[in-house]
């Protein structure tokens, strides 16, 4: 398996690992730069375990050793085809690159699904739950995902839009009141246009909610957010693996606001799903 893989296999094999073995993981997925400067002696002791027990860990990951280790370690870090994913190389065919863009989605997605706050997610639910209208802001990749949180809000009986125009988004932020509830996507966070409509919602009065990068501009801005903090470097490819966090994120969302509704709102839910009945040929 190719160098750059190495980030989403220790993330795929954390529940195997002993728990020495979890330890020196945890220190290299907390910040993998740190990790390809740190000698074996500085990664045993921030991992509060053996300089042995760190080789066994390298070795376990086809490296020859620590200095092997931290060559692939770097390489996962730079390598890639730019603009396109940090999975791909320029030489894959078909079946290499269908199997590393499934393989980094389906890591990310479990180290994202580990990285979910149950409380932060129950505050959020509370605020939808209690919203008057809720507005949904996007740019880009993140655009996509407010228009899908859209198709999926509509159904629970309260105004709800989705707006991917800076303009747009600016002038109803200027507009909301207090009851009102603003959804901000950004997967880094720093798109300062983003970061300022969020400001500006809040001191309209709204309460503005964030998915989006732990620590970022944006996340300073919300009154709550959902953070995820995965390797995904946007800045130089094209937005996969955030983008598939971000809908299964407002999956969850949907999915706490409906079990929130209780079993008496179930009959409006059928209702919707009922009107699409003539629309299909039947299934064979």
């Amino acid at each position: 398996m190719a160098s750059h893989d190495l980030l989403d296999r220790i993330r795929l094999r954390l529940e195997e690992l002993n728990r020495s073995e979890r330890k020196v993981a945890d220190v290299i997925l907390a910040d993998p730069g740190a990790a390809t400067s740190m000698s074996i002696a500085t990664l045993a002791q921030a991992a509060s375990v053996s300089e042995p027990t760190v080789n066994r860990f390298c070795r376990s990951f086809d490296a020859k050793g620590y200095p092997d280790f931290k060559i692939k370690l770097a390489q996962s870090l730079a390598g890639g085809t730019p603009y396109v994913s940090r999975a791909v190389e320029p030489g894959d065919g078909a079946a290499d690159y269908t199997q590393k863009i499934f393989g980094a989605t389906i890591a990310a997605l479990d180290e994202a699904r580990r990285q979910a706050d149950p409380v932060r997610i129950a505050r959020v639910v509370d605020y939808l739950i209690q919203a008057k209208q809720i507005h949904f802001f996007g740019l880009g990749a993140s655009g996509a995902v407010a228009q899908d949180a859209q198709h999926k809000f509509f159904r629970f009986n309260l105004p709800v839009t989705s707006y991917v125009d800076v303009l747009m988004q600016r002038m109803v932020a200027a507009a909301c009141h207090t009851g009102d509830v603003v959804v901000v996507i950004s997967w880094t966070g720093r798109t300062r246009e983003l970061v300022d409509i969020a400001r500006l919602a809040r001191e309209s009065g709204a309460v503005v909610l964030g998915i989006t990068a732990p620590d970022s501009p944006l996340a300073r801005e919300c009154t709550e957010t959902l953070e995820v903090a995965t390797p995904e470097d946007t800045d130089h490819y094209m937005p996969m693996t955030s983008r598939m966090i971000q809908l299964a994120l407002v999956d969850v969302l949907a999915t706490g606001v409906t079990l929130r509704r209780g079993e008496d709102f179930l009959p409006h839910l059928k209702k919707i799903k009922d009107s699409l009945q003539e629309t299909r040929y039947p299934a064979r």
